[in-house]
Order: C-alpha cells, then structure tokens, then sequence
C-alpha cells in the first residue's frame, strides 16, 4: 500500500509550483526528504537540478531515473484543497505526481541499497521549455556519471488506470519553432511602388508550405508544418509595411525526417524571399529531437510491466508531442514509456488537470522492479 507520506508530497508540491527555471523551493523541499535518507552524493545540474546517488560497494553498472521539477504558466480550474496557490502557474502535466513516484522510489532504495553499480535519482528542471535535459547532459558532473541506463515514464490521459504504453524507436515525435524574418522596405501606401513589400512572399510561404506538409510521400513517416503567428507591418493604413515575420512549428516522428523537413523548408522560403528581393533571416527555439527508446530498454520495461501484472499497450506510433528526455537518448540508452492515467482524465496542459494519486504505487513498483532487474543488488 502506498505510504501517505508519498501522497502528502504529490499534495504539497502540487499546491507550491514553480515555472521552469524557477524551481528552488521545489528542489529545496525534494532535497530536504531525500537528505534524510541518506544518500551517497548529491550532485548539482542544471540551474535547480539535483541528482541523489545510491552508490554500492563494488563496480557495476549506473542507471538513472528521471522526473521533472517545473510546472506550467497556466491557472488551475480546480477547487481541490490542494490546489496551486501560485496564481497563473500550476501542476498541470502531472510533474508533481512524477517527483512523488521519485521520492517513494528513493525510500526503496534507501532500504535497499545496492551493492554494486550506482542508483541515481535525477530532478531535472525547465522540461517544459526543452532546454532543461540540455542542460543536465552539458553538465560536466552528470557527463562523468556516464548512466548506462536512463529511465523516466509520463502519465498519459486517455488510457486506462495504470496501463504500461511502450515502443521501441521514436516514442514522442522531435520538434522545433521557426522563425522567419522578411526585410524589405516602406513605402507610402499610395506608392507601393517605391517599397518591397513582403505580403505577397508571406502568402506564398503560408501556400508552399503548407503543400511540403501534405507531400508525406517524401518522408518515413508523419511530418507536420503548422503555421502558428504572423505579423506584418503595423496598423498605419498610410504605410506599405517592410518588415514581416512568420512563425512555424515543425513536427516529426523521426529525427532524420526532421532534418529533410527543415531543409526543405528552409529551401523553399529562401527561394520566395530571393524572388521577392527581401532579406531573410531564419532562427530556431524549443528544438527537441524525437525521443527514441533503446530496445534493451523497452524489453526491460515490458519484463517489470509483466512482473507487476500490470497491462501493457504497444504502441504502433510515435505520440506528437515533444519531450526533453530526448537529449538523454541521444546519449544513452534510454527507455521512456508511458503510465495510463485514465480514460477520462482530461488532458495534459488543461486547467481541470490533476494527475491521479492512484497511480503513484505503480510508477514506484516500476521503476524499483527496474531497479532490481538490473542486478545491482546482486
């Protein structure tokens, strides 16, 4: 049965969230439970990320564990009485439910220490802005850790209480923002003419890519462009605008058709950019690559699933949302999988959110059953 105490956290952190990057009295309060049990090392990454070694007394392998420490610029609609207190920012994607399965996980541990190979538990800050994971991998100190493995789950609304949802390969799709600024020239409106006015290039890319989005047959798998904010010129019915600049969110299941999809994007909008004599400047923001599982890693979890007579569902595609455990896998041998949160669970990022506490027990089962089978007690 799951201790209260491990309620009472999920409880507290939920009603106390912090914006990524912001994350100190988050990670202060997970470092004061943790520090009672004693762990071998605490290492800082990242601006209020920690990771807590269990460390055993003969070499063996090191495998980490992740959850998230940042909540979510949005007002909860909740009249639970643990709800945020922090007006505009809430646990809405259910990281307050991930550090409690952490903090319970850490008190397994704790009583069962290993006695080879390192346990480390990580709590990584800003994963909601995709530069948090970054980050922790550049750290210098994590970087000599060298995990062998790396493990973290998200709860996932939608799918039946406590149902494991596996792949192997890509398990969340990689994305990025683009940003596409056109130069031109003003002019009065009555004289177009003596202007570049670049409207009629801000169609034409609006037109082009959306036809690169439908023309699937040059990609593996699914692509998506979707074009999010445009502005052009200013409300001045006097002036012919010069400026313009066009926002786009590119999506992919696989990270090597991420790669064609920005080249043909950026080849195309350079194209109508020349031909219409403006300059063109192009930058990215919250670029994750697609989270890809390691097969080893997906049959353990399968193996601990079964173990703990919990369901499993394999999934058959990528999810199309991004995830920053990406920059793990990119590194390390990572298994990222999902735990069913309920069908009628209403979904991640809305304001009536609330990861449900019943889950909690299986997400410490899981990873502690991962834990073991990866003989570091042996």
């Amino acid at each position: 049965m799951l201790p209260n105490n491990i309620i009472a956290h999920r409880h507290h952190l939920h009603q106390h969230p912090e914006p990524s990057n912001k994350e100190t009295q988050t990670s202060a309060y997970i470092a004061e439970q943790i520090q009672k049990l004693k762990p071998d090392a605490t290492i800082d990454v990242g601006t209020t990320g920690k990771v807590f070694l269990f460390e055993g007394t003969s070499p063996g392998p090191t495998v980490i564990f992740r959850a998230e420490l940042d909540a979510l610029p949005i007002q909860e609609k909740s009249l639970l009485p643990y709800r945020s207190q922090n007006a505009g920012i809430a646990h809405l994607c259910g990281h307050d439910g991930h550090m409690a399965i952490l903090l319970g996980l850490a008190e397994e541990i704790a009583r069962d220490r290993p006695h080879k190979g390192k346990v480390g538990l990580l709590f990584q800050p800003a994963e909601e802005v995709e530069q948090g994971a970054q980050d922790v991998v550049m750290n210098s100190h994590f970087w000599q850790l060298q995990p062998d493995y790396i493990f973290a789950l998200h709860n996932i609304p939608g799918y039946p209480l406590h149902q494991v949802l596996i792949k192997n390969g890509s398990f969340t799709a990689a994305s990025k923002g683009m940003t596409v600024k056109l130069v031109g020239k003003t002019s009065h409106a009555a004289e177009p003419e003596n202007g570049i006015n670049p409207a009629s290039a801000i169609a034409r890319i609006v037109d082009s890519m959306h036809q690169l989005r439908a023309q699937q047959e040059l990609f593996s798998s699914l692509v998506l462009l979707t074009i999010i904010h445009i502005q052009l010129g200013e409300i001045a019915f006097g002036t012919s605008p010069g400026y313009a600049e066009v926002r786009i969110t590119l999506r992919a299941f696989e990270n090597t058709d991420m790669e064609k999809l920005t080249h043909e994007a950026v080849s195309r909008i350079r194209k109508i950019a020349k031909e219409e004599q403006l300059g063109c400047d192009i930058s990215y923001t919250e670029e994750f690559p697609a989270t890809v599982n390691h097969p080893d890693c997906v049959s353990v979890i399968e193996q601990v699933a079964q173990t703990n007579k919990l369901p499993v569902s394999h999934l058959t595609q990528p999810f199309k949302w991004s995830e920053d455990f990406s920059y793990y896998t990119q590194h390390f041998k990572g298994g990222f999988f999902g735990l069913g949160a309920g069908e009628q669970q209403p979904a991640l990022h809305n304001p009536d959110y609330d990861f449900p506490d019943s889950i909690i027990q299986s997400g410490i089962h899981l990873f502690n059953s991962i834990y073991k089978h990866l003989n570091f007690k042996k």
